[in-house]
Formats: structure tokens, sequence, C-alpha cells
């Protein structure tokens, strides 16, 4: 048992899972009492399940993993451990600082229903053994309570939000990583390995170990080279999924391996060190505050993955299709650019943002099934998997969400293709078996010749599905159930 004098802090990791910019591992090491550094793997707690919380999907308990080593290593570099612990973070808190003899128990917020409720059980259970309770800020740029309507309610419209974010927003610079945490008494903790996080039987995950390296050092990385290489013609390079024209960003920030505070500050720098890229800059800002727009959502409505922004939905015609959805899911629509997509999901975690438009339309238009269908294949395949991100984005497609598309905007997955892939080199990597197929004909198989298809090897029907739907049949479908819906 410690001394009081000698009191140890415990710094609660959640999804902050780095050193640098950490509110609550900066507290904790300017106090100059041993750290305790302790992560929770927690799908006990009531308030983490549903309606408002769930589990961890399959891609993302992946990248759980790997982020937990690499945090591992880093606090072992600066002096410190990092304790797992699996069950009841009010529970394991608590005991925790009981067996220790902690004084403080710190943590970054999450602005989040289900998360804010069992930071309230940590806090209260902390309280009933006289220990204090510190909470941090968290992992965005701005408090939702901060920006407002005249109403007092969140906004659902973008442009006003981001223009009211960015005129309020004077973020302080980034915090720096601890040189060296005063390390604390050895405590038992769980093996990372115990937790079953990564797929075993079968293997599923090599094609997210050969596409990403999850952790802070990476992150880092990731983003000094987007903005030194990568940024300029954004604008436009963002929409070609046959470019690498993205920052790849996104499950770094899912994980908070780096924080949105850390990006705006890093993106600040290189537009007054450049300035002929500030548009592209801006751009690349304004994702970052899709982002908070979409957490700011959340905030308001916990339920966001399941209950319509926009209640005239609630009596949407959805239709029930398990061999459509199967189609979609495994990237056999007949539709290259949809398929290209659903199949890099599956090997990568991660699809490119503008085939991902194209394939929720595709889904929740031209197939008529109901967008929370689409949501939830996405939680579970998705390494970026975001609580807000993900339903909101859906909802927008689906036009039953905050600043929606129009109902009559059904993308074109055959134009859509032709325009972001020209040369067919994103279906090509993804759709092999179109591979040999000219770039003309690519995004619609079925328009070759068939002299063409036999010299690519191509068998409509047997090596490459026919369309599952015409895509006027759909458009026209999907415009007429809309209008049914405007019209009741």
């Amino acid at each position: 048992m410690a001394t009081k004098s000698a009191a140890p802090c415990i710094v609660w990791f959640r999804e902050d899972l780095r050193l640098s910019d950490h509110p609550a591992l900066h507290a904790a090491s300017a106090t100059g009492a041993p750290v305790i550094c302790l992560y929770v793997f927690d799908e006990t707690s009531s308030p983490l399940r549903a309606p408002h919380g769930r589990p961890l999907g399959g891609a993302a308990r992946w990248w759980l993993a790997q982020s937990l080593r690499n945090l591992q290593a880093s606090l072992q570099r600066a002096g410190a451990s990092l304790v797992l612990r699996r069950g009841s973070a009010a529970e394991i808190i608590a005991g925790l600082a009981r067996d220790s003899g902690a004084g403080t128990v710190l943590w970054n917020e999450i602005a989040q229903a289900p998360h804010r409720a069992v930071a309230d059980q940590v806090a209260a259970s902390l309280m009933a053994i006289g220990v204090t309770a510190q909470r941090c800020g968290g992992d965005l740029l701005a408090d939702p309570n901060s920006i407002r309507n005249k109403e007092g309610r969140g906004m659902r419209v973008f442009t006003p939000f981001w223009r009211r974010l960015q005129a309020s927003l004077d973020p302080p610079r980034p915090l720096p990583a601890p040189r060296k945490l005063c390390p604390a008494a050895d405590l038992a903790g769980d093996r990372l390995e115990s937790w079953h996080l990564e797929p075993a039987r079968p293997d599923w995950a090599g094609g997210l170990r050969e596409t990403w390296k999850p952790g802070e050092i990476s992150a880092r990385s990731r983003l000094t080279a987007f903005l030194a290489d990568g940024v300029a013609g954004y604008c436009t390079g963002r929409d070609r999924p046959d470019r690498i024209g993205t920052s790849g960003l996104s499950p770094h920030l899912r994980f908070g391996e780096i924080s949105p505070r850390q990006v705006w500050h890093a993106a600040g720098f290189a537009a007054a060190e450049r300035p002929a890229l500030s548009a592209d800059i801006d751009k690349f800002l304004s994702e970052l505050g899709w982002r908070e727009f979409c957490r700011h959502l959340l905030f308001d409505v916990p339920d966001l993955m399941v209950r319509n922004l926009q209640p005239a939905f609630d009596g949407f015609a959805w239709r029930h299709d398990d061999m459509a959805l199967r189609a979609w899911q495994r990237g056999l629509t007949g539709y290259p650019i949809v398929d290209a997509g659903m199949r890099q999901l599956w090997h990568c975690g991660v699809m490119h943002n503008r085939v991902r438009m194209v394939a929720a339309s595709f889904l929740v238009k031209h197939l008529l099934i109901d967008w929370r269908q689409g949501e939830r294949w996405f939680w579970d395949t998705l390494v970026d998997a975001d609580a807000g991100s993900n339903p909101a984005n859906w909802q927008w497609v689906a036009g039953c969400g905050a600043d929606a598309a129009p109902y009559f905007r059904v993308f074109n997955p055959v134009l859509q293709g032709e325009k972001f892939d020209p040369d067919g080199f994103y279906v090509r990597r993804w759709v092999p078996e179109l591979a040999q197929l000219p770039a003309r004909v690519i995004h619609q198989p079925w328009s070759a010749a068939p002299l063409e298809l036999k010299a690519a090897g191509v068998e409509l029907g047997r090596t490459y599905p026919e369309p599952i739907i015409d895509h006027k049949v759909g458009r026209e479908r999907a415009l007429a159930a809309y209008a049914r819906l405007r019209g009741a």
C-alpha cells in the first residue's frame, strides 16, 4: 500500500490511446506522483449496451488490440506500464484505487451518452471510497453545449455549424507527451491475448495487417506525410478512389491515437507555410469539421444508430430482401464500382469515401433496404467505425438525417465509376475478374461486345454477376417510394 505522500494517480485510458495531447496523462505526470496507466475493456456495464451503446465490431476489435500493444510500448519507453483489466469499469477502477492507495483517478471525457454514464458510475464508486475523480477535456474541438441554435438545441445543418465552429474555435496548442513517468508498483493485469480481440479461426485479418499500422507513431507519421506530400489537390483528388488522395487518419482518430486538436494545429501550420495549398487544407479541415458535426449530433441523439432524425421516415416502406443484402455485402451486385468498394471494405477494413456514398446509396435507394442494415454491416467491418459518423452518414445518404441528401439524388453507379475511376484502376484492383476489360466498358460490363467479354475471360452470370437490378428500374422505384413518403 502506498503512503499518503506518495499516493499514485490512476490514468484511465479510453478512446485516447496516445501519450501526446492527452490532458489526463499530462495532469497526472505534472503531479510528480507515481502514475498507474489503466485500460478497461468494458462490455458489461449496462450503459454500454443497447439501445445507446453496443460492442465494437470485428474490425475495430482487431484495431484495438494493435493500438493497445503500441500504447504499451510507448508507456514502457516513458518508464510506465499499461495495466489491462476486463469487466465493469466502475468496479475495476474503484478496486484498483483501493488496492494501490491511489489518491486521484483522471480520465478524458467522451461526449457520448453511454460513455458519460459509465464515467458517472466510476466517479460515484470513487466518491464512496474517498478517492478524487478528475475529468479532463475530451476528444472534440468544441464542447457540444457550446454550439447551439437559438432554441438551445444542437445544429442540424453542417454549413452554419462549421461557420460557428470556425468562428469560435481557438484550441490551445497540443500538449507534449510526458518525457518520463514516475512508475508505480507493479500491478497484475490481464494478458491482451486473453481478450480474444483478434480473429483466429478463421483469421480474416490478413488484409488489415497488410494495410494498416495502428498506433500513435503511425498516426503522426501519416499526418506529417499527408500535409507534406498528399494534401496538394485534395479538393478534387479526395474523390478519386483510383488514387491515394486522402489522409487515412480516420481509424487513428477513431481510437484517439491522434487528437483532432493535433490535426487542426498541424494543418494550420502547413497552411501558413504554404499559402497556395490553403484551399486544399481548408477542405481537409472541413472533413474534420464533419466528424465533429456528427459527434455533436450523437451528443443530442444517443440512439442515432437506430432512430431516424426525421420522424417522417418512420413509416418508410423498406424492403426485406436477404438475398440482395447478401449480394451487396459480398460485392456481387453486378455494378463494378459498388462491388469494388464492398470488397475493399472486407479486405482493408475501410472504403474510399466517394465509394462509400455510392455503395450506401445503392443499398438504400436501388434496393430500398433499410439504412440500418447497411450501418450495422459497416459497424462490424470498418476499422474506423465511429459511433457518430457511421450512422450520421448513413442517414445522410438515406435522406432521413441531418443536412440530408435530397431524396431525388440517386447515385448512378455507372456514371460514378466512369467519372471517378475513369481508367478502371480501382475496379481492376478489387474486382480482378474484370481486370482485362477495356476502360470504356469496365463500369458496365453488360455493354461489352461478346468478343470483348470472351477476350477478357468474363462470362456474365458465371464469372461475374449480371446487375441485380437495372439502374433505371431501381431509380424510378426509389423515387416513387420517396414521393409516397412526401405525400403522406
